[in-house]
């Protein structure tokens, strides 16, 4: 204690002995802190400037870091062996950059891997056509040299052709394309319903009285009309003999005139009306969500109708929604013709059996399995009557193929063996 005491005292001795020493430490000690103050605003400017470089840097490059980094994945799996595309487009990059998970990647990838394969073939099986035409295409043009037809050149067809759809334009009936359903479908299935769309309008343009065709509710900037624009190319896009509109189909015709065409409809339409605009979903639906165009339909309160595919074909399996082309073709062909047996025909054969027979359909044999009767005898003459009815006629077996025909002996066993467990009763009591 009387050192630390005496320690004290010669520190305050010093101290008024020479006043100047303190007076200069807290002076430097003064300058520091201010230094040290001016140093540390430095520092926060100069962070906040290199917080917005970083900013601007992240809003810039994140999508070139990910198309690169997305394209060195696909190089590597290419390299690894995987079935992706050898060739791949900077949009189909950002597409892939959308995609979440490994397993959605490996999909696309393998989707556009099955598109490009596809490409190649068809160009390689054009090629070999023009080389086996070549030398006979030289001949004819020798034989042909000094004749008096003329020739008709693609360009007076294309002539042609637009003609008649700027007359439908003008006077044609409409078909409306209802292109509401952007949310609905994925990025494969917006594609696939695009060259639907495309492959219609070429049918119609073809066609000798031709649809005004108009796509309704078609958004500026939106999915479809970036890939209309992508397949079509804005020149030939503006120059195409169409109505593409932002308003719906309800604002441009009166309600009553419209009939939505949907296979989740009630109604039939048995004859084709020449008065009534008739309107398509352009949706491709893998997944088959049932009733959305129903429900948009009923929701803007409209009349509805579906194609008479059961009153005339023996159908199998699938679902019944058909492509947009295949629409427009059994529509163009009912118009022209008034026939539906006509027009079913472009019906995708590996989904029905084949047409129904006019008797099936008009007489009553196929009503009377379904009449309910107590007594055993008619039950059986019902089964002799169905029985006669599937081998009544010997070419039946070349007009229904095998399925339709082991469809219908288990329908004609079904009915002896029930007949039979009612007689067995009838026995028994």
């Amino acid at each position: 204690m009387m050192f630390l005491r005496s320690c004290s005292l010669a520190l305050r001795c010093s101290c008024f002995r020479n006043p100047h020493v303190s007076i200069r430490a807290f002076s430097s000690s003064r300058t520091a802190r201010k230094d040290a103050a001016e140093n540390a605003l430095d520092l926060d400017a100069w962070k906040s400037v290199m917080r917005s470089q970083a900013l601007q840097e992240e809003t810039k490059s994140p999508s070139r870091s990910a198309i690169d980094d997305n394209r060195e994945l696909v190089e590597m799996w290419h390299q690894a062996g995987k079935f992706v595309p050898k060739n791949i487009t900077d949009e189909q990059l950002e597409a892939l950059a959308q995609l979440t998970t490994r397993s959605a990647k490996k999909k696309y990838l393998k989707f556009l891997a099955i598109k490009e394969s596809h490409k190649i073939t068809k160009k390689e099986k054009q090629e070999k056509k023009k080389s086996e035409r070549e030398p006979e295409g030289e001949r004819e043009r020798e034989e042909l040299k000094n004749t008096f037809l003329l020739k008709f050149w693609s360009s007076s067809a294309d002539r042609v052709q637009s003609w008649r759809a700027a007359q439908a334009m003008r006077f044609g009936q409409p078909l409306v394309y209802d292109m509401s359903y952007e949310q609905h479908m994925s990025r494969r299935e917006l594609e696939n319903t695009i060259a639907q769309l495309m492959e219609s309008e070429g049918w119609n343009r073809r066609a000798a009285d031709p649809f005004h065709l108009h796509f309704c509710g078609l958004q500026p900037d939106g999915a479809y009309q970036r890939e209309l624009l992508k397949r079509y190319g804005s020149h030939t896009w503006e120059r195409l003999l169409i109505t593409a509109t932002e308003r719906t189909h309800v604002e441009m015709f009166p309600q009553q005139d419209l009939v939505y065409l949907t296979a989740d409809s009630k109604n039939v339409l048995h004859t084709f009306d020449h008065s009534k605009v008739y309107i398509v979903g352009a949706m491709v639906d893998r997944s088959i969500h049932s009733g959305v165009s129903l429900a948009n339909a009923k929701r803007l309160k409209l009349a509805t109708a579906r194609l008479p595919l059961d009153e005339y074909l023996d159908w199998e399996c699938g679902a019944k929604n058909l492509t947009l082309d295949q629409m427009m073709r059994i529509l163009m062909t009912v118009k022209d013709t008034g026939s539906w047996k006509k027009a079913l025909e472009f019906v995708p054969k590996r989904k029905h059996a084949g047409f129904q027979q006019e008797s099936n359909r008009f007489m009553g044999t196929t009503k009377s399995r379904f009449v309910r009767d107590d007594s055993s005898e008619s039950r059986f003459a019902r089964n002799d009557s169905s029985e006669s009815r599937f081998t009544r006629n010997d070419s039946s077996e070349s007009r229904f193929p095998a399925r339709a025909q082991n469809h219908l002996k288990n329908k004609t066993d079904g009915h002896k063996k029930q007949a039979q467990r009612a007689q067995c009763r009838e026995d028994r009591h």
